[in-house]
């Protein structure tokens, strides 16, 4: 990466305009589904389920009218006169139906509700229509929406007990009390440490008094995944699926690697600042391109599609680092890192991409295009968190508050001869990471400021770093400054510091290589339209956990890949993640991204079989429609009732209860 320091800044801005056209109801729907994310908990694990669950859903209620489809969830085959409106009506139960269920105790429900009621009323259905018979559109919606959430109790997630752990989980650490100095009551440095804050706000903007919430899926590996092999998983390490092996450890042969990471991390965050005079060309001719799982990446010589060079954008690297950090942090009020790339893959629909599935073939609707997208990236950010959380559940690992506290506060394993020296501490680099001294305590020494009134803190680390929120965020930033590492905390908000939940690995590395492959194949290029993806920050106007940026500038991607790197390395300036949470992640949404679009491109063509046991006689699963969705109200006579019965496990729907034959 290369930095350049001037004494002007040259600002380029513009941003891609996009028509107004109306959009499908998978769209609108969709657009319903982020906006009930950015008001529930942030929780990314539910989230790229809702969102998958939702697009199945959608999937469903379009190829039910396609002898050609493989159907997700149901087995039902129909020919209708007029396709298209059939299919709106389906998708809209089905899509209206799972909502309502999956968000009925959110917190954002007295919003969202009646924002569900609203669109089907607009959309001219009737929203009080619960019957699960006959053949009407309405009727088959609701079908699929009962099999969807039926499904959904019985997938791994432990929806009925609020996604709780099942696999037992405790943590090896006790809490980090963050507001104290220090972390010495770690007991296990290669293992995830809860925080105890006087209150948590998640990244949606939800408070939660008097503490930290406990480990956000632990159990996740275990969920029934859309398109991950089965070979793939580990056999000896319970829910682990593309196993990337263990992180560094604090001992034995990873030790230097284990602090070299950290110290990285460090080092980032002493680059937080708009004032140390580095300037960066943050525009695709100097960034992205990097090969798979590195940061080897220079750029590109032009724009593919213009065949033009890419124009330079030079800011100051301290406002171009702030901002990833929190563009890609997705909070508050954010639809958390699954959903963003939902966002992301909107945009690239509305663009001027030509809707050819794969690139090639002819051109579709924005119905059929919208559901199709919507299974596959939806598909694949779900079976990332399977993998991120597998591998977050079984390795535990540290994260970055944690180690850098503890590492400092053993002292540095630099120099044997010196002052405070541990040989498991900390590295020192001058200018970075240093021991306060009788000398650095001078008057007018670098940590005068840090000698305590009784010069209590002699021998030990200090760190040149971001410092924490200001007092007042909307109109103060922080800079960099010598600061004790026992105070050290990552770039985040102080009610916030650290998502709840172990390091490795990182979740939005995975995501965003998932969705970025899905991209790439859904539109047969890596490049966004026109070769050049943006998004406008405004000067002042754009960051929250304090002032800035201190010009405005576009984050600018030629590639899908590129944003997910981008979302990656952001996680480092954030202070978040070390690049041992970042690469594996990246290598192993590539995966989980092939995986998923070859799955989809099955059920595109019709290529998934009913399985070989399907025996539309058995009785094996009762599924009770008053108990999988009591909000329809109890079900009418001839609807689904305990007496008919799916196997949900195997998908091996009974057809015979809704009258057609598997493909």
């Amino acid at each position: 990466m290369k930095v350049y320091r001037f004494g002007a800044v040259l600002c380029v801005g513009f941003l891609i305009s996009v028509g107004g056209s109306a959009q499908s109801v998978a769209r609108q729907w969709n657009e319903l589904l982020l906006e009930s994310i950015r008001k529930d908990y942030a929780r990314p694990t539910n989230h790229s389920r809702n969102l998958f669950h939702v697009a199945a859903a959608m999937w469903d209620g379009w190829a039910v009218y396609d002898p050609g489809a493989s159907k997700f969830i149901t087995r039902e085959t129909h020919l209708v006169g007029d396709i298209e409106t059939a299919r709106a009506e389906t998708i809209s139960f089905a899509a209206y139906r799972v909502l309502t269920h999956r968000f009925a105790e959110s917190p954002g429900a007295s919003d969202m509700l009646p924002l569900y009621d609203a669109k089907m009323d607009n959309l001219g259905y009737n929203k009080l229509f619960s019957s699960t018979v006959g053949d009407t559109p309405a009727a088959i919606g609701n079908r699929i929406a009962a099999l969807v959430i039926a499904f959904g109790l019985t997938d791994g997630s432990n929806e009925e007990n609020d996604y709780g752990a099942t696999n037992g989980y405790e943590p090896s650490n006790p809490p980090l009390v963050v507001g104290l100095p220090g972390n010495p009551d770690l007991e296990d440095p290669d293992h995830w440490q809860p925080l105890a804050l006087d209150f948590f706000v998640d990244q949606s903007g939800n408070v939660i008094v008097g503490g930290y919430p406990d480990f956000l899926g632990p159990h996740w590996g275990h969920v029934t995944p859309f398109a991950l092999d089965p070979d793939d998983y580990s056999p000896d390490k319970p829910g682990v699926c593309l196993d990337q092996g263990a992180p560094p450890s604090f001992d034995g042969p990873s030790a230097a690697e284990y602090r070299d990471v950290f110290l990285e991390v460090i080092r980032f965050s002493s680059e937080l600042t708009p004032d140390d005079g580095v300037m960066m060309d943050v525009s695709p001719a100097n960034l992205g391109n990097n090969s798979l799982g590195t940061y080897d990446g220079e750029g590109y010589d032009v724009n593919p599609v213009t065949g033009q060079p890419y124009t330079s954008q030079i800011v100051p690297r301290g406002d171009y680092s702030r901002v990833l950090a929190e563009f890609w942090a997705d909070g508050p009020d954010s639809e958390t890192p699954p959903g963003h790339w939902t966002v992301l893959a909107n945009y690239v629909s509305d663009s001027g991409v030509e809707k050819r599935i794969g690139g090639v073939g002819p051109l579709v609707n924005d119905l059929e295009w919208d559901v199709k997208m919507y299974l596959a990236i939806c598909g694949a950010v779900h079976d990332a968190a399977v993998v991120a959380w597998g591998h977050k559940g079984y390795y535990d690992f540290i994260r970055p508050i944690s180690a850098i506290r503890y590492l400092c506060g053993l002292g540095q394993n630099s120099d044997p001869n010196g002052p405070s020296y541990h040989p498991d501490g900390i590295p020192l680099e001058p200018g970075l990471v240093e021991v306060i001294t009788l000398d650095t305590i001078q008057p007018g020494g670098i940590h005068e400021h840090l000698a305590g009134p009784d010069q209590e803190n002699l021998g030990k680390i200090a760190l040149y770093t971001w410092p924490g929120e200001p007092e007042e965020p909307s109109t103060q930033y922080s800079g960099v400054t010598w600061i004790l590492a026992d105070d050290w905390v990552p770039y985040q908000r102080s009610t916030f510091v650290t998502p709840p939940f172990a390091g490795y690995v990182s979740g939005h590395s995975t995501f965003s290589r998932a969705a970025a492959e899905i991209l790439t194949h859904l539109t047969g290029s890596s490049y966004f339209p026109g070769g050049l993806g943006t998004f406008q920050v405004t000067m002042d106007d754009f960051l929250v956990f304090e002032q800035g940026p201190s010009v405005s500038f576009e984050l600018q991607w030629a590639t899908y890949y590129d944003a997910a790197d981008e979302a990656g390395i952001s996680r480092i300036w954030g202070g978040i993640h070390p690049r041992a949470d970042d690469l594996p992640g990246r290598i192993m949404g590539s995966e989980v991204g092939h995986q998923a679009w070859a799955r989809a491109l099955e059920y595109f063509s019709g290529a998934i079989p009913c399985p070989e046991d399907f025996d539309p006689d058995g009785l094996i699963t009762p599924l009770d429609l008053a108990a999988v969705a009591p909000s329809w109200g109890t079900p009418g006579a001839g609807d689904l009732n305990g007496d008919q019965v799916v196997n949900l496990l195997d998908y091996s729907l009974i057809s015979n209860l809704i009258g057609q034959e598997c493909l």
